[in-house]
């Protein structure tokens, strides 16, 4: 059997997020299909993690074994010919025999992308969250600062979500101004709970708008009480950016073109 991992960029406005569901489309349920009837085989791919309804990414991580003999400049070129527009394999690479997306993950990136301007844009209206209003950003980047570390994040997390621990270890956290008017919030993690980059988000936003202070914002942090944050920012200003990996699991041989990229 070979372990083939995939690089992969999509656009999730027409999904019900990563993870197959019963009841609609999803981004694994679509190139398992597209596996199945690339290789003839019931194939099962494993993401490094899941995205929400909606979401979007840029380098989310997968992997699948399969029997076929197909080289991987063909598996990348018949994926992308089958796969609908919204779906892009960036890169296809022969793993190691133990490698799992999920499992060997080091650390991953989010970003999530804001304008904030009194005009919405057509153009990003399914990519960034439109916030007319002026915030205070040098008091969302003071609270954003208090992320950084090893905390428990009950009070970021959608509730009625069983996990082990709601503890997570964040390496940094940092906001940013792009020539196209959006506005970035870049944020690695050891892991995420589900809705916490969104929840986050949400919360600093209310710190920008006056109505929660940077101290509030740490006794929040501290309650561990999701009924104490803020709104869930929207999904469509979510983007799961880059996946990390230590050296010992990376792949042999690939075939592709690209790489999972403060004011």
């Amino acid at each position: 059997m070979r372990n083939i991992k995939l690089l992969i960029e999509y656009d999730g406005t027409n999904y019900l997020g990563w993870q197959v569901q019963a009841k609609g489309p999803t981004i694994q349920g679509m190139i398992e299909e597209k596996l199945k009837q690339l290789t003839g085989e019931g194939v099962r791919l494993i993401g490094s993690g899941r995205t929400d309804a909606g979401a979007h990414a840029i380098g989310q991580v997968a992997h699948f074994k399969t029997r076929s003999e197909m080289d991987l400049r063909s598996i990348q070129r018949a994926l992308n010919s089958l796969l609908p527009h919204d779906i892009v394999i960036k890169r296809v690479e022969e793993a190691k025999e133990d490698f799992h997306a999920r499992k060997h993950a080091r650390s991953k990136i989010y970003e999530y992308r804001i304008l904030n301007q009194p005009i919405r844009s057509v153009f990003h209206r399914g990519y960034a969250w439109h916030i007319p209003q002026k915030l205070d950003w040098e008091e969302i980047k003071k609270a954003t600062q208090k992320l950084v570390g090893e905390h428990d994040f009950s009070s970021f997390r959608s509730t009625g979500t069983p996990t082990k621990t709601a503890v997570r270890k964040v390496f940094r956290a940092k906001w940013k101004k792009g020539r196209d008017d959006l506005i970035r919030f870049e944020i690695e993690a050891s892991g995420f709970l589900k809705q916490m980059v969104r929840a986050i988000v949400g919360t600093l936003v209310e710190v920008g708008k006056g109505k929660i202070s940077s101290e509030e914002f740490q006794r929040i942090l501290e309650s561990k009480d999701r009924k104490e944050a803020g709104p869930t920012a929207p999904a469509q200003g979510l983007f799961l950016k880059e996946v990390k990996y230590d050296a010992f699991v990376k792949s042999r041989h690939s075939r592709g073109n690209g790489n999972p990229g403060e004011f």
